[in-house]
């Protein structure tokens, strides 16, 4: 079995040695090569070893997980944030490809966290466009949580064999298909998702995006119509028609009239 080896920065001791022990009993993939107590201590295990995974805290005193990372070259290593952020910070980590525990941390999740992070490492290793997604992707973290913004104006796609970072201003609705979303962007582009249809609802904003069907959240910015002859049905400026479930209805009027006062 390959090994992954990482280091553990954190400023709180327990945090530092339950995760150490955490992942000593259920992550045998991974080795725990030193623990950090500072972005300092930090850089200096980092001149020492050869590490390929970072459990980083992201509110640190005098200097951030961020900040660290932009003091090394973070594009070798691929980094598992960890953090007691339960506000909008959470929702820009969710909104991203980046691998991610909270606080309290349980071994259900860190499990998780590690599967993905060495899917994710794996890929950035071996494809160079992946890594610039990667890399991409912390910045478009850093850039969220740093300015406070409650909009979320850039996700990062999971696919099947890689990632991307898109503008949301881009999709123009998605589907749902089993444990998948498919994404249809402007200019009939389609991303295959490894999310589900409630991971993105939690992401994207409202009331932007409208679920107006089990199946289906849409972009009202591309909305085009909406008719109640038949049934209920909303066309999309692509001339795509799509079918509003009757229990939406009603709260679908109620938001349209945000957006505009022509249709009725």
């Amino acid at each position: 079995m390959k090994k992954y080896r990482t280091i553990i920065v954190d400023d709180e001791k327990n945090v530092r040695e339950v995760l150490e022990l955490l992942i000593f009993q259920y992550c045998k993939e991974v080795e725990v090569v030193a623990l950090a107590s500072s972005a300092a201590e930090a850089r200096e295990l980092l001149k020492q070893h050869t590490i390929d995974f970072i459990f980083l805290d992201i509110n640190m005193p005098k200097e951030d997980g961020f900040s660290f990372l932009s003091s090394i070259p973070k594009e070798d290593y691929c980094i598992i944030f960890v953090t007691a952020f339960e506000n909008y910070a959470l929702r820009a980590l969710k909104a991203s490809a980046i691998d991610y525990l909270l606080k309290p941390i349980t071994p259900r999740d860190l499990v998780e966290a590690v599967s993905k992070a060495v899917i994710h490492y794996e890929l950035i290793q071996s494809r160079e466009v992946e890594k610039i997604t990667y890399q991409d992707s912390i910045k478009n973290l850093s850039d969220n949580i740093h300015l406070g913004s409650m909009k979320i104006n850039k996700i990062t796609v999971s696919e099947q064999f890689g990632f991307q970072l898109i503008n949301t201003s881009d999709i123009m609705y998605l589907e749902a298909d089993s444990n998948y979303t498919i994404l249809h962007l402007s200019g009939s582009k389609k991303i295959i998702a490894t999310k589900t249809m409630g991971d993105f609802e939690k992401i994207l904003d409202q009331p932007d995006f409208f679920r107006i069907h089990k199946s289906i959240i849409i972009n009202l910015a591309f909305l085009k119509a909406y008719s109640s002859y038949q049934g209920n049905f909303v066309s999309l400026s692509d001339g795509t028609s799509l079918s509003i479930s009757r229990r939406r209805v009603n709260d679908f009027r109620e938001t349209i009239k945000h957006f505009t006062k022509s249709i009725e």
